[in-house]
């Protein structure tokens, strides 16, 4: 891609599904890097060629490798590994980046496991989760999002994801343009009963805290009293790949958008809010309406892309969050697949 820049990565083209490609290290056969299947080369898998290799280990040796290969392919399966706790699951994220971040500026419920490490989102199992990027609405985020399976759900439950540079080259140019010069904004109502609280949000029950968190934030907000808080904060929608410098499209405005609600939920708040009192909901930067039409192509782009596979137990997968995109299916039976995020990035920088 014009202006991209250049960095070391293996030869992936040759090796399919059936042809793996074995990463030598110390003369021993550790890992074979391949792909779930032949049609979409996404995610990355890469399974231990050798008995008892420790991905702490390999991974902690390796990064060089990891970076190169996530940049090329924005997410990465590690499968059959001996990774078995959520204690084992922290030593990886370690081993791979400065460790696991707090969960902050939250928008949707999560409860902490161990440290940092937190479910992925507690919605009803019966719900959808459409495809977004992890708090691409903070003016600082996490660049990489790890998943780790310890029950699989009997029925459903997969995580799909898409590559966010091709949901970006599938837009048209129109829409495009029209989101780089207006941006997007985000409005959240606190305290109406749907949705997180304000004090979960920003973990804090002072309301002084949490209006000086919202300027260091660009985040313009009121109280509309009875403990009730509003709040709009304009982001861009396209970011900037500071590896790779491609461009990705990264934002929450199709996934808060009140259209992309499941039917009965839509109806269900729109019965109880006018639009303008919604927990959620996204604007144009200037605060114009986004058109149906405009947000049916973003819809369709993200699903053109979406990639899924059946979670198993002991699965690891890492994604670049800038360049990946990830959601969740319905679900039947127990399910528990936890969540880390690490190396905090400045939208400022993208």
């Amino acid at each position: 891609m014009a202006g991209a820049k250049e960095f070391e990565e293996p030869d992936f083209g040759r090796f399919k599904s059936g042809q793996r490609r074995v990463v030598r290290l110390s003369e021993e056969r550790l890992v074979e890097l391949g792909y779930l299947n032949d049609d979409r080369k996404f995610p990355l898998l890469i399974k231990p060629a050798a008995d008892n290799v420790s991905l702490t280990s390999w991974a902690a040796s390796n990064r060089g490798l990891l970076e190169n290969c996530l940049s090329k392919h924005g997410a990465i399966l590690f499968r059959n590994f001996d990774v078995k706790s959520v204690g084992q699951f922290e030593e990886v994220i370690r081993s791979i980046s400065e460790g696991p971040l707090e969960y902050n500026e939250r928008s949707s419920p999560r409860s902490q496991v161990s440290g940092n490490i937190y479910t992925s989102t507690d919605y009803p199992s019966e719900q959808s989760i459409f495809l977004h990027n992890e708090q691409s609405y903070n003016s600082t985020f996490p660049m990489k999002i790890f998943f780790f399976c310890l029950t699989p759900a009997q029925r459903g439950g997969e995580t799909p994801i898409a590559d966010c540079r091709k949901v970006y080259e599938r837009l048209g140019p129109e829409i495009v343009r029209a989101f780089r010069e207006r941006k997007y904004m985000y409005v959240r109502n606190f305290g109406d009963g749907f949705g997180l609280s304000w004090q979960s949000a920003f973990r804090t029950t002072d309301k002084a805290t949490a209006e000086k968190y919202c300027r260091k934030n660009e985040i313009d907000f009121e109280w509309k009293g009875n403990d009730r808080l509003k709040t709009r904060q304009v982001r861009r929608a396209v970011a900037t790949h500071p590896r790779t410098g491609e461009q990705a499209w990264f934002n929450h405005l199709t996934f808060f958008h009140v259209s992309t609600l499941e039917p009965n939920i839509r109806a269900r708040l729109l019965a109880e809010f006018t639009e303008g009192e919604l927990p959620n909901n996204t604007y144009y930067g200037d605060g114009a309406d986004i058109e149906p039409a405009v947000l049916n192509q973003l819809r369709d782009s993200y699903t053109a892309e979406e990639v899924t596979f059946s979670w198993q137990v002991g699965d690891v997968l890492m994604l670049d969050n800038m360049l990946t995109a990830h959601g969740r299916r319905p679900y039947a039976g127990l399910r528990k697949v936890v969540v880390g995020m690490a190396e905090l990035f400045e939208w400022k920088n993208a």
